[in-house]
């Protein structure tokens, strides 16, 4: 009796193209001021122990940020009037070190329909200039020339060319000059269409204004605390943008820390080859 091959299984065994969507993590890579940075040296090195049979090993040691590189935003990273989404008492939940409601382990798999909203293509430029904020007729036109419209359960990538700067840390963070970002009421205008999560190639996804650091962030407060949608930064959208592809599978496995309030992460866009 043949077993007959699930949908999903042949479309992968016949070609699946993955598509990096993530920066990698190195000493020394950008990062918000607000986060402890990324540091990773190796704790064993080849011939520090030889075994009798000739085989050695070497590991390293990572000191990092949950929000530091590419990663995502847990619902307990921000609070506002000492409350969490849905509610919740925020002071209450972080007791003992960790968040007893929306830690990191409750993010979630993504297997979802992914669109880009290609905004510096829409305004003919390689990067946005720093402090400019994405505006609702941005993400309506973006989305019509793409040929794509968000909709629920959605993850939508925001791309503003800022990860060309991302080997220049003090020009990607920002700190004088701003950088490129979704405004609040385009955030709203996101959280109406139903989506589970959006991300951009910037530090902070948000627009920040020049001067002004990452002192203020009222985006986050309206998609993690009033409409519960999940946050990536620091992604790569580049390879995405260059080969026109505005529609793909999005793939995403946060690492489930207890009582966390995020995670790094290393997402993938799948499309047939």
């Amino acid at each position: 009796m043949s077993r007959r091959l699930d949908p999903l299984v042949a479309l992968v065994r016949d070609g699946i193209r993955l598509i990096e969507l993530g920066q990698p993590f190195f000493t020394g890579m950008p990062c918000s001021p607000n986060h402890p940075g990324f540091r990773m040296t190796l704790a064993r090195r080849h011939g520090d122990l030889v075994r009798a049979d000739g085989g050695s090993a070497a590991n390293e040691i990572i000191v990092t940020g949950g929000h530091v590189g590419t990663h995502i935003d847990a619902l307990s990273h921000v609070s506002h009037d000492g409350l969490l989404h849905g509610g919740i008492d925020a002071a209450a939940a972080q007791r003992g070190g960790r968040f007893t409601s929306h830690g990191a382990e409750h993010l979630p798999g993504f297997l979802r329909r992914g669109i880009l909203l290609d905004i510096a293509r829409l305004h003919d430029t390689e990067t946005l200039p720093g402090g400019y904020e994405v505006t609702v007729a941005d993400l309506e036109a973006a989305a019509t020339a793409a040929g794509v419209a968000p909709e629920p359960g959605d993850v939508v990538l925001i791309r503003t060319g800022w990860a060309r700067l991302f080997d220049d840390p003090a020009a990607y963070v920002g700190a004088a000059g701003g950088v490129p970002g979704v405004g609040v009421e385009a955030a709203r205008w996101l959280a109406a269409r139903g989506i589970v999560a959006t991300g951009a190639d910037t530090t902070a996804y948000e627009r920040i204004p020049p001067g002004a650091g990452h002192s203020v962030l009222p985006v986050h407060r309206a998609l993690l605390v009033d409409a519960g949608i999940y946050i990536l930064e620091h992604l790569a959208l580049e390879d995405l943008s260059s080969l026109g592809i505005s529609e793909f599978v999005f793939v995403l496995a946060p690492l489930r820390i207890v009582g966390g309030t995020g995670s790094p992460v290393r997402p993938l866009a799948a499309v047939t080859r």
